[in-house]
């Protein structure tokens, strides 16, 4: 079974503060797009050094939203586009997918 993005840890930093909740989520809601949008406008244009600066930007969502195997092959991905190798780059695709989805049933 998938890995499934959810609130956990999200819940566990806030102590049952829901304005904080709300507003880490609003966060991660603008954010996450854009930074998703200029990290495939990277790796399109074979960007591979930016492109593995976005991963790294983006692998804080990933572990904001309890994806723990996600975030290991986001940082093995990371450090493959360092080497300028793309490897992973489907695997990583449906991560972003993933939370695309999920970021729009919150």
């Amino acid at each position: 079974m998938k890995e499934q993005p959810n609130l956990g840890y999200i819940n566990q930093l806030s102590g049952g503060d829901k304005s904080f909740e709300e507003k880490l989520i609003s966060i991660i809601k603008n954010e996450f797009p854009e930074e998703k949008a200029v990290y495939y406008k990277n790796i399109k244009s074979n960007n591979f050094i930016e492109a593995s600066e976005n991963v790294h930007k983006l692998k804080h969502k990933i572990s904001i939203l309890g994806l723990e195997k996600s975030y290991e092959l986001a940082t093995q991905f990371e450090n493959s586009l360092r080497d300028h190798k793309n490897t992973l780059e489907k695997e990583f695709d449906e991560i972003l997918q993933s939370i695309t989805a999920y970021l729009a049933t919150l």
